[in-house]
């Protein structure tokens, strides 16, 4: 064997042919950014309600409600949607005909052209884009703080049982330290 001339069993590994040989099963995933997404697509026709728990992207027809209030939905350039749409993030280069009510934010796209009402904290409006409806940024502010305060007002937890009998008390005769 020389320098420059690889030996053959490292050209050409051996090929097993064993049926145990089983490749690696990925975990599953947990955390909202890792879930993937999920995606109608053009030739799709859906009617009734749409929920889930990763974002979704809607290049064909949709009639209903789409409530998928933690995650992003997308209404793509051939999307077209009759529907009340609940979600952290929406955002229409489509056409929607309904409510859009966002968590975070409202985006219609230069190419979106969208018809109802709008409650969220953000809206953008993108120059040349198709609005008709009203925008309400002040109730879904009003909407957040309330529920910052409700998570904030949750009272402690009460001991158990277990809790309550493993708590200390001085014995006769102790004298407490400080």
């Amino acid at each position: 064997m020389s320098v420059w001339k690889k030996n053959e069993a490292e050209i050409d590994p051996p090929m097993t042919t064993s049926s145990t040989v089983a490749s690696p099963t990925p975990a599953p995933r947990t955390d909202s950014k890792s879930r993937g997404l999920a995606t109608i697509g053009p030739s799709i026709a859906l009617r009734g309600d749409v929920t889930g728990e990763e974002d979704l992207i809607i290049e064909g027809r949709v009639e209903g409600k789409v409530v998928l209030k933690k995650n992003s939905v997308t209404i793509g350039r051939n999307g077209r949607v009759k529907a009340d749409l609940f979600a952290k993030i929406i955002t229409v280069e489509g056409e929607v005909e309904g409510d859009l009510s966002a968590h975070e934010e409202v985006i219609i796209r230069q190419s979106g052209k969208f018809r109802g009402n709008i409650s969220a904290p953000r809206v953008t409006l993108d120059s040349g884009c198709r609005f008709q409806g009203s925008i309400d940024m002040e109730q879904a502010l009003a909407q957040q703080a309330k529920e910052a305060k409700a998570t904030e007002a949750k009272p402690a937890p009460k001991p158990s049982a277990e809790e309550k009998q493993t708590t200390l008390k001085p014995t006769m005769g102790a004298s407490p330290q400080a």
